[in-house]
């Protein structure tokens, strides 16, 4: 196995064992390795620090996968039984759900590999070289361990081109999965379309969100007599307004710049047969949208902000912090008295203490007071590795606003 050695002093994230290693960590190479191939990373004075994979055409040249110098990566049995686990760790979610997040790269030590779960069905996203060229392993061991019918590809994000991959899209391993996919996640019901939806198809990372969506609805009603008024912002495919349907809201209006994803966010209420004349879908820019409300003195009882990533990278938070307190600022302004803000970034550059900065920042713009009662993340089987706070890239904030 070919080490790479770093220079002198940079092997102190690797000692607390962060699992990545950039081109300016390293002093040398001792030889050719090819994309994906496993090296051996040692510091200055030769002491091992880990295997990994490399990649020489990412600034993120190689990704740790195992820290144990016993624990070769490339020994037969080791991807299988990191897979094993990962998927053995989310088995209980199936009480809950049935779209699930089986391997969560780093995480599960498994470095750029995604691999979610829509019932019969798998989807994977090879982030990495490492994972890239060990692609046919881990599908044939995930179809083992699983029993899915198939496993589909949608290698298509922004990271393959980083590290030197072209974009692939289709087939894996076992049959193609038909064109949408019934899930079910805590009563609600959701058609998933993985060949062209967002991400692998469906945020699954939002489930907690959602269900505590679903019941703040249900205690509103009990308290209030009714169902509460909700504003659904850069809605998707519906996911938070069908469990506020769910729970009992009178009205929700959602919104997003896509008429291609509203259109599948009707069609998921209408399988859930929720009442359409509850419902209203549409097609707008949401931050002019926000102002147009504003102007027309529209009051709701639940404003929900989920909007893309607004930064890809740290070059792009200035840009992304006016924007993420734009939307705050305007969603707090039509909030009744007592009104709740569920309020996300999905920004991995914008890390929680700075997203909450901005946020206060729109509270005290807007003149109101208001509690923080409550934090969002991704779900359980989106893990937080503490060694790698990198992976916590969902944040929320669930703010009411003080009468």
């Amino acid at each position: 196995m070919i080490d790479v050695v770093l220079k002198k002093g940079k092997e102190k994230s690797l000692l607390r064992r962060h699992p990545w290693v950039y081109d300016t960590a390293i002093g040398k190479v001792a030889g050719k390795p090819l994309s994906g191939d496993a090296v051996c990373v040692r510091a200055s004075d030769g002491a091992f620090l880990g295997y990994g994979a490399y990649c020489p055409s990412s600034a993120l040249r190689v990704r740790i996968w195992s820290f144990n110098e016993s624990e070769l990566m490339d020994a037969p049995g080791f991807v299988e039984g990191r897979l094993k686990a990962a998927v053995s760790a989310r088995a209980d979610l199936l009480g809950r759900t049935t779209a699930r997040r089986l391997v969560f790269g780093e995480a599960d030590g498994l470095p750029g590999l995604i691999v979610d779960s829509y019932g019969d069905w798998l989807v994977t996203q090879f982030q990495s070289a490492g994972a890239e060229q060990r692609r046919e392993l881990i599908a044939a061991t995930l179809m083992e361990l699983t029993g899915a019918k198939g496993v589909f590809d949608r290698s298509d994000a922004a990271t393959r081109t980083r590290e030197g991959l072209a974009s692939r899209v289709g087939v894996l391993a076992g049959a193609e999965p038909p064109e949408k996919i019934e899930v079910v996640e805590d009563g609600v019901k959701y058609w998933v379309d993985v060949r062209h939806g967002h991400k692998t198809g469906f945020y699954v990372d939002q489930r907690e969100s959602r269900l505590a969506a679903q019941k703040l609805a249900e205690e509103f009603r009990r308290k209030n007599g009714r169902g509460l008024r909700a504003l659904n912002c850069f809605c998707y495919t519906g996911g938070f307004s069908l469990a506020l349907m769910a729970g009992g809201a009178e009205q929700v209006v959602s919104v997003d710049s896509s008429g291609e994803a509203l259109a599948r966010a009707a069609e998921n209420a209408e399988l859930n047969g929720f009442d359409s004349s509850r419902m209203q879908w549409v097609e707008a820019d949401v931050f002019a949208f926000l102002r147009e409300q504003r102007e027309a003195g529209e009051l709701y009882d639940l404003v929900i902000l989920d909007p893309p990533k607004f930064a890809s990278s740290h070059y792009h938070v200035e840009r992304a912090a006016r924007a993420y307190k734009d939307i705050n600022l305007n969603g707090m302004r039509l909030l009744a008295p007592g009104g709740h803000l569920f309020t996300f970034s999905c920004s991995g550059a914008i890390d929680v203490d700075l997203f909450q900065k901005i946020v206060a920042g729109a509270v005290f713009d807007v003149h109101r007071e208001a509690w923080a009662i409550g934090r969002f993340g991704a779900g359980c089987d989106h893990p937080l590795l503490m060694t790698y706070p990198e992976g916590e890239y969902l944040k929320g904030l669930h703010l009411l606003m003080r009468p």
